[in-house]
């Protein structure tokens, strides 16, 4: 603790944004490059030396959060990034994907705006990189061993990292034609750019990770087969399923899942495509999921130029304090918050019927109607009650010629065959049951992140990938040094 006044001292500053009329017209990610180095020091000064830090406890990964923040007041970057390590093997992509669920249990938060530790995390990776603090680390010596990783999100990534330099060698299986599962075909590169994680890769690739793109495990190898080629086997597939919308006019044409939608877009920033089939360009856009997936939908739409934009929620207008009764300090409470996209389709004025921020609330839809043609032309829906209930005389209905589904996801998809395959045992929600040391039904085969999880937060998937090693090392050797930072029963804080 550099200052211990800090936290009186110094007000909040958060990493600050370029004008929405700039970034809007590309595909960099939304903050001013290098804006963040000049004020996070002193940032890192309002961390308060509060004897139990519970922000710990909000992190499933166990960030050293107090450790480091110190660090970085002092301007001590390779020690930062040693901390910071130690516990997150990704944490570039914490600092820019994570909602922060620390920033909730810091203790600071109690009565004034809590630190920012997302930024301080973002800012310590970046500068390690830079400084050289992250160097290939390859394994003293191998095992012998042999461990199969399928699905390259970050749970298997973690999984597979930790597993190397733990001396096995692994294997990622990934169905794209790319490395990085949703954080390279789901996350918009103005989210988070693609060379963060390239660098990652081109890493793991030197320390020994070996990656099989372009592979269906199921379809173009068999799940048996992979099964008996390797010591161990991890899944780490994700929760692919998506949720449906079951309401009249459904199947018009013009109606799609997000997920159909948004690696679409990501591709023409790969340069795979010159344009996306499924491009917002000039449509009325209506966005049915009110969560960080519509959001990016919604960030996507504005920069390919819709004609407008609107973004349904079913839950009633959060406010923007915490609620004490509902989501007492320190679980993560339901606020009110405004990402750089609501932002950008606020001041573009891009959803005229809506809310300030394009969103509509507590807003359930009804129905589609199209035209002769049989594509999507509007989106009925109606005002519903805290029980999701439809209010009478509250119906409204909205021009759409592109509808995204953005409702989420129910377990791991089932069609490629792997499931059934191995004949893995599942759980009443349809995700793959597994016992305490993340084993399934079938020896040898751990699962791990939202397969087994369900649809959670990126530091719960990067801490799934890191216990699962840990249990698979223990399996093929004995015992393992590897940390544990979870349970396959843990869950966030909650009343």
């Amino acid at each position: 603790m550099a200052d211990p006044k800090g936290f009186m001292t110094t007000p909040r500053e958060e990493w600050p944004r370029r004008p929405v009329t700039e970034r809007a017209r590309d595909w960099d990610e939304v903050y001013v490059p290098g804006a963040l180095l000049p004020i996070i020091s002193k940032q890192a000064d309002r961390c308060m030396d509060c004897g139990i830090p519970f922000c710990h406890d909000a992190c499933p990964l166990g960030n050293l959060i107090p450790d480091w923040n110190d660090l970085v007041s002092r301007e001590d970057w390779r020690a930062a990034s040693e901390r910071l390590h130690a516990t997150n093997n990704f944490p570039e992509f914490t600092g820019r994907l994570c909602p922060a669920p620390c920033e909730a249990g810091c203790v600071l938060a109690i009565n004034q705006p809590a630190v920012t530790i997302k930024n301080v995390e973002c800012a310590i990776a970046d500068r390690a990189w830079v400084e050289g603090f992250t160097p290939p680390r390859p394994p003293d010596r191998l095992s012998g061993r042999t461990v199969a990783v399928i699905g390259s999100g970050p749970t298997g990534l973690a999984a597979a990292q930790q597993l190397t330099r733990a001396g096995h060698t692994v294997a990622v299986y990934e169905r794209d034609d790319r490395i990085g599962g949703l954080m390279r075909y789901g996350i918009p590169a103005f989210k988070m750019e693609k060379h963060h994680l390239e660098r990652r890769l081109e890493q793991m690739r030197a320390e020994g990770t070996r990656f099989r793109t372009s592979t269906v495990v199921g379809r173009d190898v068999g799940a048996a087969e992979l099964r008996a080629r390797y010591d161990a086997v991890v899944i780490a597939t994700g929760a692919t399923a998506w949720r449906e919308l079951p309401v009249p006019g459904r199947k018009l044409q013009g109606i799609h899942q997000a997920m159909a939608y948004l690696p679409l877009a990501n591709r023409v920033c790969e340069g795979d495509l010159e344009a996306s089939p499924l491009s917002a360009a000039g449509k009325h856009v209506v966005i049915v999921g009110g969560g960080d997936t519509g959001a990016d939908c919604l960030g996507t739409a504005v920069r390919e130029g819709a004609a407008s934009v609107t973004q349904l929620d079913i839950y009633a207008q959060p406010g923007a304090d915490r609620d004490e009764d509902r989501d007492p300090w320190p679980t993560y409470p339901k606020l009110y918050r405004l990402s750089p996209a609501h932002e950008e389709a606020r001041d573009l004025e891009t959803a005229p019927a809506a809310d300030a921020d394009a969103r509509l609330f507590a807003a359930s839809t009804l129905r589609f109607a199209g035209d002769t043609n049989g594509h999507v032309r509007s989106l009925h829906l109606t005002e519903v009650d805290a029980e999701r209930r439809p209010l009478p005389g509250t119906e409204q209905v909205l021009p759409a010629d592109l509808v995204l589904l953005a409702l989420g996801f129910s377990g791991p998809d089932r069609k490629d065959g792997l499931i059934d395959q191995l004949e893995l045992a599942l759980e009443p929600r349809g995700t793959i049951a597994r016992d305490a040391d993340f084993a399934t039904n079938v020896p040898g085969v751990f699962a791990a992140g939202d397969a087994a999880r369900g649809q959670s937060l990126i530091v719960w998937a990067i801490a799934e990938g890191r216990a699962v090693a840990a249990a698979v090392d223990r399996y093929l050797t004995g015992s393992s040094q590897l940390p544990a930072p979870i349970s396959p029963y843990d869950r966030p804080m909650a009343v």
